[in-house]
């Protein structure tokens, strides 16, 4: 069985749309894409590349899809372009689009069930990177089996949130954390079941 692991930028205000440049996604009037620019040192980088050093498919919204496709086939290996044009990149569309880059595959179906197909198989972990509507999908499902959150001491105001709504109630434990020198929180969390309750001043059972 395969996991899915969401990886994701968020501001402290739960905003992850356009984290890499300007233009990257300016849907819904949004206009600070590059947040994170300001804040990438070397352990944010050192994070992402330990994230990203062994073997992994994707599993990526169709505008994420785009994004990438229209710069890793074309990156140098000291960019860090090797793993993700080695993975298989699984893409949720609500078309058909033509799917250029190399071990790219159409999600047939229903999303979540495809999905949930996936992680029944055997083979690499699923990593999602980006895909801020396909991640209300998943959240939804409940499929997603670890979050590699990192998250900036910025507050933007407006944009798409991580989580926009809708999402299965469930629990997290902490499996590491560390900060950048910038501020940046990277964090790794486990999914661990339903959440639970509780009242200050009484024993728990």
């Amino acid at each position: 069985m395969r996991k899915l692991i969401v990886s994701a930028f968020v501001s402290l205000d739960g905003v992850v749309q356009a984290p890499g440049g300007p233009g990257e996604d300016e849907s819904g009037g949004f206009s600070r894409g590059g947040w994170t620019v300001p804040y990438f040192d070397e352990s944010v980088g050192q994070f992402m590349d330990e994230l990203m050093g062994h073997p992994f498919d994707l599993v990526l919204g169709r505008r994420t899809y785009d994004i990438f496709a229209a710069f890793w086939p074309h990156a140098s290996e000291e960019e860090g372009a090797a793993p993700l044009n080695d993975a298989v990149k699984h893409v949720a569309s609500r078309g058909r689009p033509e799917l250029t880059w190399e071990r790219s595959r159409l999600l047939e179906g229903d999303v979540a069930e495809a999905v949930a197909a996936l992680k029944q198989q055997d083979g690499r972990e699923l990593q999602v990177h980006g895909s801020g509507e396909l991640l209300q999908t998943l959240w939804s499902a409940g499929l997603v089996d670890e979050l590699r959150l990192l998250t900036f001491p910025v507050v933007l105001g407006a944009g798409k949130r991580l989580f926009a709504g809708g999402a299965a109630p469930t629990a997290y434990e902490l499996a590491s954390s560390r900060t950048s020198a910038t501020g940046v929180v990277m964090a790794v969390y486990r999914a661990a079941g339903q959440p639970q309750t509780g009242t200050f001043g009484q024993p728990a059972e």
